[in-house]
């Protein structure tokens, strides 16, 4: 679905991705870790056309990502905190968005129920709690049957139950072909979730496969202690 080949990434001085080699396959989750400022949602960005690399290449489906936004509709996009115009309610929103797809797309309308959105559809965003705007934000990101979800933290500000009614669609739309990149610091999640694991530290990819690979390399019996014990070892080794 998603490869990337050579990635080099700064911003001004700083490197953020170093030669990242890395592949997403289609119709399963794949897990993208790292300690803070390891290059995860640079890459993320990378997908969406919102940031071009310095050198090398991300493709999706074979096809190079060019500034071309055409391809964008086959993606949906769940950000860590979704900023979204204070005087609109949610239904003015899934309205705009419709529009822009041009027309009345196919919609999945399930995460609106399951998430018991209905009664706040016509409340103004500027008085939702975080937690209602994070429902909304991962309603809107499956809202058109996308091909490709690119999830940030997607259960962050999110209270127990609507987190498990989240990556339980997650799983259901995994089995019907979706394919996930996520990015998320609560690694016991992914440890459920996840088909692949790549992990980025210093620019640059430490580990690609599958989570139980990266935890007997590790030598734990965790994702969450598995990555720290990678990072630990990484810092101790001299560069």
């Amino acid at each position: 679905m998603i490869t990337a080949h050579g990635i080099h990434k700064a911003f001004g001085s700083r490197p953020v991705l170093r030669g990242v080699d890395l592949h997403v396959p289609r119709g399963e989750v794949t897990a993208v870790i790292g300690p803070n400022a390891a290059g995860k949602t640079t890459f993320n960005k990378m997908v969406l056309g919102l940031v071009r690399p310095d050198a090398g290449e991300v493709r999706i489906d074979g096809h190079r990502i060019n500034g071309s936004a055409a391809y964008r509709a086959k993606i949906g996009y769940m950000p860590q905190a979704a900023r979204f115009p204070e005087n609109l309610r949610a239904a003015d929103i899934i309205e705009l968005l419709t529009d822009l797809r041009g027309g009345a797309p196919e919609r999945d309308d399930e995460l609106i129920d399951t998430l018991q959105l209905a009664p706040v559809l016509q409340t103004p965003m500027r008085v939702l709690s975080g937690g209602t705007r994070q429902r909304i934000n991962a309603a809107l990101a499956f809202l058109f049957k996308p091909e490709l979800l690119i999830l940030d933290e997607p259960t962050a500000a999110l209270d127990p139950v609507s987190s498990s009614t989240l990556k339980d669609k997650i799983r259901s739309a995994r089995r019907d072909g979706t394919t996930f990149l996520v990015t998320s610091h609560v690694l016991s999640e992914l440890e459920e979730l996840a088909d692949h694991v790549i992990f980025l530290l210093d620019g640059g990819i430490r580990f690609a496969g599958r989570p139980r690979d990266l935890m007997q390399e590790a030598g734990e019996s965790s994702l969450e202690r598995a990555a720290a014990r990678l990072m630990r070892d990484a810092r101790r080794t001299p560069t």
